[in-house]
């Protein structure tokens, strides 16, 4: 067995769950009938913040019961590091936003940074309006902007290091079954 391997297995063996599979599951369909209530009749254009909002994408789209139109966008501050950096588009969206309403999909709402740029971005290129959902809203007072919230949020939980459904550590343990803190950070 490789360092990492075991560094990651040590992590999960050592993580508290936070939130149970089953808890998460229903958190996203809670997510999926309030983005149908809302969004049912006004042909949004969907996209999926790569790589954490994946898992959330992947398992909100099924349940979605309106026509979707989706589609990825990658921009990252962290690569695979524990702590963020200056925003990096590694795929700017291509799809035509102009005059669509925009639903910004991604697995955590921590400080807000990369999700309030993204939205930006949308609303330069167009978007008449952009709507964001996370599957998680961590709870602290770092907020890129004072009383940030997403405008669909599946479960709060506590500030700690968090991974799982979409969240990593380190790149590892987006496939986790539940969310997870990290023991010590």
């Amino acid at each position: 067995m490789t360092d990492t391997v075991a560094e990651m297995n040590q992590v999960m063996a050592e993580a508290d769950c936070l939130v149970a599979e089953q808890q998460v599951h229903a958190a996203i369909g809670n997510l999926a009938v309030a983005l149908t209530d809302r969004l049912k009749d006004s042909n949004p254009l969907l996209f999926c913040v790569m790589n954490g909002g994946l898992i959330l994408t992947g398992q909100l789209l099924t349940q979605l019961k309106f026509p979707v139109q989706a589609e990825y966008l990658h921009a990252t501050r962290y690569r695979q590091e524990t702590t963020g950096g200056i925003l990096e588009w590694k795929l700017r969206p291509e799809a035509d936003m102009q005059d669509r309403t925009i639903v910004i999909v991604d697995d955590i709402l921590d400080e807000g940074t990369t999700l309030c740029a993204i939205a930006n971005y949308c609303r330069a290129h167009g978007a008449k309006e952009v709507l964001t959902a996370v599957l998680v809203d961590k709870q602290h007072d770092r907020k890129a902007q004072p009383g940030l919230k997403a405008d669909f949020t599946g479960l709060e939980v506590e500030d700690r290091f968090l991974f799982g459904f979409g969240m990593d550590y380190k790149g590892y343990w987006r496939n986790a079954p539940g969310i997870y803190a990290v023991k010590g950070l």
